[in-house]
């Protein structure tokens, strides 16, 4: 085998010299010892509250918690888990939104020695509920914003726990539960190849393994302050960099604050670490004009997909020279295994950045269709070696067994097959080019391909389906849609858009709707090669029909959708998820026209006017309000320039017209 080592010994001078000083300014690191990682999340967290009882754990814009604060609370959830539950080790499902409520709810979970579910409260009902199911969760864990859709999960055996009604005699010290370091801590749902999310089994001793390779590497420190951009259903491990060395976590929900406000969060908090995949900084970067520095940012985590050599040209762009990125490969089965650190020196040579050498305790060899080393300057199959690698599967032995392999030469550890295309370069280094099988990365998120498949297949009017991911240009990638029509269907791009999102989430609905009267086959297996190249700039095929823009306002804003949409063309009342839009593309949009008509839009006015004429209709109104606002304001300081004798002249003048106007009335 191939194998590739630690950094630090077959690792690249230069390399090297870049992460001795990838340091705090301040100073304040402290090594976290390898034999700290045999222990339990719970434990870890509340050395560090001991030591930084009154330090900044968690903070958003309208909330702040100290870590002994943060703790108590996630003790008042431990004892309402052991209340309704009891002790037995099993499941709970986190449905909360994306913030401070999320991150004790987590730690509550845990600290009552339970596993977390965390499901994102925009998932799909349907899909929710499978999740829930399938993990046979014993309760539910939310707060008031959710309860309602809590409630529709609850049945006989599963109970509901809402921490914003807790009662207040629950006690705030420490539960105390022993937990060994391989009691399971999580169960990950991610896009299954079976057309099912699979639940993927972490335990705390690699979940605090993972985060110790980079506190330790990236020397993390109490000084830090990491933003947190992805919510726990997707990162749970966002969080734990900063709560297992004493540093703070600052959530951001980008739906609901967008892009456009992220310059400012990153600013006034003085963040230090910037985390999110390659698409996220993307679209980040593009809302930035040529002023916008982040002088408190030292370290760009990003991953989950390629990066490509223009997005590390943005980073030198915008980011002071103490800054750097690190570009890392990781699986929700192997945990970040590869690595490469950049500096504003660094030169790429090719469009796809690498991702660099093994991570300490992970091992990497390609290998080719038939199990075999590739060797070097070859494409082959990413394996990885390791005893820190995943449980396995949730519930799902034999899945489990036929992807974790065990080691050949008999040791403790594991050999997991990605799945992902590697090739390995003379100088030890690994590129990244994707996906092997139809699982595919859209905007940092894991697609089976054929779980979408399947579910198109269950609409009455289509016949045949075929999913094709796609790429407009390098690093965006989106999915098109083959369908044919069973005969005489009426079927419209509208009413496929609205089969699914009941059932997926948006970064899984496709982009672009064909319809075919055929799929191309060769040897009696679908042949994507074949398939004909979605249209780059054509309005789809919509219930809506074509209505063009009435007023200048409503031109305004359909060149907006037009052009962060690549259509040639939309009507006003075409839906925008119907046009392809998604999430990142809707902060776009509302940057745009916060940009083009200087108002203060939340993102959520696209969600909830998802059309040109209703969103030109909300960009009226809070113009009027804002001409109001500036009339009020106008009088005001009219009035406060007036003597009191001026005053009171005036407000006799008024009181004499009005008694005249009565006595005629």
């Amino acid at each position: 085998m191939n194998e590739l080592s630690r950094p630090g010994t077959e690792l690249l001078p230069e390399q090297q010299a870049i992460w001795d000083k990838c340091v705090h300014p301040a100073g304040t690191f402290i090594e976290f010892k390898k034999e700290e990682v045999e222990q339990s999340i719970p434990s870890r967290f509340e050395k560090m509250v001991r030591q930084y009882p009154d330090r900044i754990a968690v903070k958003t814009r309208e909330q702040v918690l100290t870590y002994d604060e943060l703790n108590r609370a996630a003790n008042r959830v431990a004892g309402a888990i052991h209340h309704t539950c009891g002790q037995k080790l099993e499941p709970i499902v986190l449905l909360c939104e994306h913030g401070p409520a999320a991150i004790i709810a987590c730690l509550g979970i845990l600290k009552a020695g339970k596993i977390f579910v965390a499901v994102d409260p925009w998932f799909p009902r349907e899909r929710i509920v499978y999740m829930a199911d399938d993990s046979n969760a014993r309760a539910i864990l939310t707060e008031n914003n959710n309860l309602a859709l809590a409630t529709t999960l609850a049945n006989e055996g599963r109970s509901i726990i809402n921490i914003d009604a807790l009662d207040g005699t629950l006690p705030d010290h420490n539960v105390g539960l022993q937990l060994p370091p391989d009691a399971p801590a999580q169960i990950r749902y991610t896009s299954g190849s079976t057309g099912r999310p699979k639940g993927v089994l972490r335990s705390h001793r690699r979940n605090i393994y993972s985060n110790f390779l980079i506190i330790n590497e990236a020397h993390i420190c109490p000084d830090d302050r990491l933003i947190i951009l992805r919510t726990l259903s997707f990162a749970a491990q966002d969080i734990f960099k900063g709560l297992l060395i004493g540093a703070g976590v600052f959530p951001f929900d980008i739906r609901k604050q967008g892009l456009a406000n992220l310059a400012d969060f990153l600013v006034e908090q003085g963040i230090t670490f910037y985390a999110s995949t390659p698409s996220v900084f993307r679209y980040f970067i593009n809302e930035l004009n040529g002023e916008d520095k982040f002088p408190s940012v030292r370290l760009i985590l990003l991953g989950g997909e390629p990066l490509f050599k223009r997005e590390v040209e943005s980073y030198k762009k915008h980011f002071s020279d103490n800054c750097m990125l690190l570009n890392h490969l990781s699986s929700n089965e192997t945990g970040t295994f590869c690595q490469y650190l950049i500096t504003k020196e660094t030169e790429l040579n090719t469009p796809i950045v690498p991702v660099g050498y093994p991570v300490e305790g992970k091992k990497i060899v390609l290998l080719d269709d038939d199990g075999r080393d590739v060797g070097f300057s070859q494409v082959g199959e990413i394996a990885v070696k390791s005893r820190y690698l995943s449980d396995g599967y949730w519930s799902s032995p034999e899945h489990t067994d036929g992807k974790f392999l065990p080691d050949p030469a008999g040791a403790d550890e594991r050999v997991y097959r990605t799945g992902d295309l590697g090739q390995l370069l003379p100088n030890g280094c690994l590129v990244y080019f994707g996906r092997k099988d139809d699982q595919v990365k859209i905007r940092g998120c894991k697609v089976h391909i054929s779980e979408v498949q399947g579910l198109l297949l269950e609409h009455p009017q289509v016949k045949h389906a075929a999913i094709l991911a796609c790429e407009r240009e390098p690093g965006e990638k989106y999915l098109a849609g083959y369908i044919v029509p069973r005969q005489h269907a009426a079927l419209t791009v509208t009413e496929l858009n609205e089969f699914l999102r009941r059932k997926l989430p948006g970064y899984m609905i496709p982009s672009v709707f064909m319809f075919v009267e055929s799929l191309p086959l060769t040897n009696g297996k679908l042949d994507r090669a074949s398939l004909p190249t979605p249209p780059d700039k054509s309005r789809p095929v919509l219930d809506t029909p074509f209505v063009i823009p009435r007023t200048l306002t409503e031109i305004q804003v359909a060149q907006i959708w037009a052009h962060i949409l690549s259509l040639d063309q939309v009507g006003i009342h075409d839906n925008f998820f119907d046009l392809g839009g998604h999430s990142l593309a809707a902060t776009r949009v509302v940057s745009q026209v916060i940009k083009k008509f200087q108002l203060e839009i939340p993102l959520q006015s696209l969600f909830q006017s998802p059309t040109i004429a209703e969103m030109a209709e909300v960009i009226t109104q809070s113009q009027a309000k804002k001409l109001d606002e500036a009339d009020l304001n106008h009088i005001l300081a009219e009035l406060e320039s007036l003597t009191d004798e001026e005053a009171q002249r005036l407000l006799s003048d008024q009181s004499g017209t009005a008694n005249t106007r009565d006595r005629h009335e």
